[in-house]
């Protein structure tokens, strides 16, 4: 693939998710900027990989980290996520919706690395499982197994009924 291609399929993408992560656009862009310049650098060496898009992905990660990081920042999914969700915003007890927003996003936050990128891709960011494949470097099939792991872990921490959850509305493509 052509590293302007590259570049163009996925930034967008890499920016949303990052953005969530830093809590802010400039930012988020300043870090997902940085990794596209390293794998332009290397681009060759990245198109040699068994996954291009796994190690693309893996920079991105790694870049937003070291920025948050520089500037003493740590993760915001829970943080923003929590206050700007529709609920939150129209409920009749806001605050009690507020505490399950953020045992929520707290619970997104301490999934493995994995589960985490498929749940915010997935549920927070709205791609379907071929993109969030694409994304990651994986099978959609892959997307799928792990969001189900992902959601029972969810259910688990949560305290959440096993059948209930079982039918939580999410998609399963």
């Amino acid at each position: 693939m052509d590293f302007r291609a590259f570049h163009q399929l996925y930034r967008a993408a890499y920016v949303r998710w990052a953005e969530i992560h830093l809590g802010s656009s400039a930012d988020a862009e300043e870090a997902v900027d940085h990794a596209f310049e390293q794998l332009a650098v290397s681009w060759q060496a990245v198109l040699a990989q068994p996954t291009p898009e796994a190690y693309a992905w893996k920079v991105v990660k790694n870049r937003t980290i070291d920025l948050a990081r520089r500037r003493n920042r740590r993760p915001v999914v829970a943080d923003v996520a929590a206050f700007e969700t529709y609920d939150v915003r129209n409920a009749l007890d806001p605050i009690g919706e507020l505490e399950t927003s953020l045992l929520v996003y707290q619970a997104i936050n301490d999934l493995p690395d994995r589960q985490r990128d498929v749940i915010i891709l997935r549920y927070s960011l709205g791609f379907d499982a071929a993109t969030t494949a694409r994304i990651l470097g994986i099978s959609p099939a892959g997307v799928r197994s792990t969001a189900r792991h992902a959601r029972r872990r969810l259910r688990q921490v949560l305290g959440l009924d096993e059948q209930e959850g079982s039918r939580d509305g999410h998609p399963t493509d």
